[in-house]
């Protein structure tokens, strides 16, 4: 392979510009957060708006459609505007319109807002990426990924606690209250310490209007399909087969136009670096297993075991202990090891905690998971930083901006199809165990009617009604919570079968070199 464009040693740096970069990485884990602590109290919200069921989902879709259009859109504005303008108005208009969500007195109100406040809130992750790349080098640039990996997966594992505790001790309000101290001060911090590059204005007047509408139909239209498929049985749904169609148009025109233009909206001219192609579907990956599994297991044990919201979030923070362990480890083996062998290592480890994690019962709790729980949190560790260095360590300064996004964007991308999967697949294995197992208590079964029998004369006096009605009821819901779990078991068999296809390819990539002062990265 030949070497990669050399990478420039970036600017030296001094006090302020750390200060600066850490309020970023506060403010990316403040945006990332924000989706978890939400999608924890969303019948909260729902009650206290008087939404139906159906409609209160839009207050986590409208966010997610409009955040998924911008990430890719952060490197075009941050060239546009710099990285300085461009967070600081990122972080504040977050703030100004979470102040506005917490004061919303009805749904159409609160969806409107959620969408500008995903909107301008997007920005925030990518930009991280990319500034850590051209501010810091060597053995800097590793820790700053290891923060940077930490902040992206603590997030989703602590934010169920942490929306659960302030719903119940506060108010629902206060999942939205609580951004704007950040918020205010991660916008003044980057504002005053950090500037590290220049705008170029010019760019506004040859921006692809149609290029734009174009993304935010492909993006906006898949992500609802991602979110909704599942639940109206896709394109049997008129407004998911409509969203389809729009996804599919949209991704058409913006392809063409981003393809022939030759200053497109977005440029994907990084995906002809080998690193950065393998490193986004390992991204992809990434987020699969992310997203995947903290939404998988609560609800395990939010369904089957009955648990709530606090005590699943207790259950899943041995995740984000393992992380904390973890990453002074990582850090340290990923200076001194291939990289390309690291980012094997995670996806096989992520493989076998999904592979572990794969036994569940009606009676799993905390003991039967802590182990499977740790190894998933150790292993995303030593996947990420790696796939980070893989596919963004190998590119000019130039592409770095614009990379970030569609970086980021794959991750994300990654978890709406990986939710998609899990929810269809779970349904579909659900139905089918279900089958199996009304056949092996049915009439014909001897020990199931004895079964259902002694259930009937327990319940006999003890309950008002027929005892035999509620026998049947008890061995169905029985059947029920069953069919659930090994539902479940089989997702996770599956999650663990992808991680294992996956992580061959990091030997794919060319070896990546750290940059360094008068270095390059081949």
């Amino acid at each position: 392979m030949s070497p990669a464009p050399a990478v420039p040693a970036p600017p030296r740096i001094g006090r302020r510009e750390y200060i600066g970069f850490m309020a970023m990485v506060f403010g990316m884990f403040m945006a990332i957060l924000d989706i978890q602590i939400v999608s924890a109290s969303i019948a909260e919200v729902q009650a206290g708006l008087a939404a139906g069921a159906d409609e209160a989902s839009w207050v986590q879709t409208s966010y997610l459609i409009a955040e998924i259009v911008m990430i890719p859109l952060s490197g075009y504005l941050s060239r546009l505007l710099s990285t300085r303008v461009l967070f600081t108005a990122s972080a504040a208009g977050f703030t100004v319109f979470s102040l506005l969500c917490a004061t919303a007195s009805s749904l159409p109100a609160m969806v409107v807002f959620r969408a500008v406040q995903g909107f301008l809130g997007g920005a925030m992750i990518p930009t991280v990426f990319a500034t850590s790349f051209l501010l810091f080098a060597g053995p800097q640039r590793i820790r700053m990924s290891v923060l940077i990996g930490l902040t992206a997966t603590m997030a989703p594992t602590i934010g169920p606690t942490l929306g659960g505790w302030l719903t119940e001790q506060l108010s629902w309000h206060w999942l939205f209250l609580i951004n704007i101290p950040v918020g205010a001060a991660v916008a003044a911090t980057v504002w005053t310490c950090l500037d590290i590059d220049r705008p170029d204005h010019g760019l506004l007047r040859r921006i692809d209007w149609i290029a734009l509408a174009a993304l935010a139909g492909f993006l906006g239209g898949l992500e609802y399909v991602m979110e909704e498929g599942p639940r109206w049985e896709w394109l049997a749904d008129p407004t998911v087969r409509d969203c389809a169609a729009l996804s599919a148009l949209g991704g058409i025109i913006f392809f063409w136009r981003t393809l022939t233009r030759p200053d497109p909206l977005v440029e994907l001219r990084a995906f002809g670096n080998r690193n950065f192609a393998i490193g986004c579907v390992s991204s992809f990956a990434v987020g699969i297993g992310l997203y995947g599994s903290v939404y998988l297991i609560p609800l395990f044990l939010g369904r089957v075991r009955g648990y709530n919201s606090l005590q699943i979030g207790e259950t899943m923070f041995v995740t984000g202990l393992a992380m904390f362990a973890v990453s002074p480890i990582v850090g340290r083996l990923a200076q001194r090891l291939d990289l390309r062998v690291m980012m094997c290592a995670g996806f096989l480890l992520m493989a076998l905690a999904v592979w572990l994690t794969a036994t569940l019962t009606n009676q799993s709790s905390f003991w039967e998971m802590a182990l499977p729980l740790g190894l998933r949190g150790a292993g995303t560790m030593c996947a990420m930083i790696p796939v980070n260095q893989v596919a963004l360590g190998t590119l000019p300064p130039q592409m770095l901006k614009n990379a970030s996004g569609l970086y980021n964007l794959m991750r994300n991308l990654g978890g709406a199809v990986g939710l998609a999967a899990i929810n269809t697949l779970a349904q579909d294995r659900s139905f089918l165990h279900r089958a199996q197992l009304g056949e092996a208590v049915g009439w014909a079964r001897a020990g199931a009617v004895q079964a259902v029998d002694r259930i009937a004369t327990a319940l006999d006096g003890r309950i008002p009604g027929d005892a035999d009605l509620a026998a049947l009821r008890r061995v169905y819901a029985m059947v029920q919570r069953e069919a659930l779990v090994m539902a479940y078991n089989d997702v996770l068999v599956a999650m663990a079968l992808l991680f294992v296809l996956v992580a061959p390819m990091a030997f794919l990539v060319g070896r990546p070199r750290l940059a360094g002062p008068g270095g390059g990265a081949h």
